[in-house]
């Protein structure tokens, strides 16, 4: 295939040899640093998994793939399983595989998505189903969650199967909710918390527990980085919903507005709907709920939204799941690779600075 975004750090130290990132160091980047051997490997297994002799395959997943992004969820599957001692000395790849299965239950979610969501960009550049339509990348996105299970099923353990399943069914139920959610502005936060639990914090937290099941950790093990894994992932997405109303499209990697476009029900908008007067309350209910939207709505929405500090009060939750991401640490001795998984908790909630 040829084409991959590549992670792979120019640091060239072992595994669990550098040094604990200094104040203000992008944790991301020492975090690939400790693994890159493994996440080099994982690239490699990415494309040639992804391989198939039907062309089209290979070519719409190598244009995901080479949109880049921080690969944050297989990192954490083999910072999680090094960080508990696994590999062996002997060697082995399990956790490899298994980052590798993870990333492509999120990337069939990508193309799943921006189907659904009619998405034109992502990370900056035109969306698989904008450049190969919609049968495509739905089709594509369903070959990938099959290599998934492969993976999964060749693993052969039913722990790991359990864990994964479990997280690619909740993601498809956390997809659905959202789904009925939009355009309701009587949803409540914990609906929408449950709606950031499943698509995308689910993910987070399977991909941390399976690093300690490889790793033939205990249950407590287990519970505590499923736990940082979910904090992580509910940060990333309060912080996702908040750059829609306060970033760039460079920033953002995606059309800043879509969510307020589509009449998703997110943080911000609940904030600044709770805390408005009639005629801003009035405003909510034509743009999110009847979706009668001018060109000028984005630049109001955005407005009341900064006159409620709805921007300050989500990146204030999102730090506080990032700040209990960290607590889930403490189960663990100290160690280069578990400062590392701390810093990008804190690092999670910094994009928004």
């Amino acid at each position: 295939m040829g084409v991959v975004a590549s992670l792979a750090a120019t640091d060239r130290r072992s595994p669990g040899t550098a040094p604990v990132p200094a104040a203000g160091e992008d944790a991301l980047t020492t975090l690939l640093g400790l693994v890159q051997g493994d996440m080099a490997a994982c690239n490699r297994a990415i494309v040639a998994r992804m391989d198939s002799p039907v062309a089209l395959i290979p070519q719409l997943a190598a244009h995901i793939v080479a949109a880049g992004g921080k690969r944050l969820r297989p990192l954490l599957t083999l910072a999680t399983a090094r960080m508990c001692g696994y590999p062996p000395a002997a060697g082995g790849l399990r956790h490899v595989h298994l980052a590798t299965c993870v990333e492509f239950i999120h990337t069939a979610t990508l193309l799943h998505d921006d189907v659904v969501d009619e998405s034109l960009l992502r990370r900056g550049l035109a969306s698989a189903n904008a450049v190969f339509g919609n049968k495509a990348s739905v089709l594509v996105g369903d070959f990938l969650f099959a290599r998934a299970f492969q993976l999964m099923v060749e693993d052969g353990s039913l722990r790991v199967l359990e864990i994964l399943a479990g997280a690619a069914a909740t993601i498809a139920e956390g997809e659905v909710l959202q789904l009925a959610t939009q355009n309701d502005l009587s949803t409540s936060e914990d609906q929408y918390l449950d709606v950031v639990r499943g698509k995308t914090a689910a993910l987070f937290a399977a991909a941390c527990q399976v690093g300690a099941v490889v790793a033939a950790q205990p249950a407590p093990a287990e519970a505590a980085l499923a736990e940082y894994g979910m904090n992580l992932g509910i940060a990333f997405q309060l912080v996702d919903d908040a750059l829609d109303y306060a970033a760039d499209q460079a920033t953002l990697g995606k059309t800043v507005g879509d969510d307020f476009r589509e009449g998703k029900i997110t943080l911000p908008v609940l904030h600044a709907y709770t805390a408005g007067d009639a005629p801003e309350r009035a405003f909510w209910q034509r743009t999110i709920e009847a979706s009668e939207q001018t060109e000028a709505d984005l630049d109001e929405a955005m407005r009341l939204i900064a006159r409620h500090g709805a921007i300050r009060a989500t990146l204030a939750r999102a730090d506080g799941f990032a700040q209990a991401a960290k607590a889930n640490l403490a189960a663990f001795p100290d160690s280069p690779i578990r400062r590392c998984l701390a810093e990008i908790a804190d690092f999670t909630v910094s994009r928004a600075s």
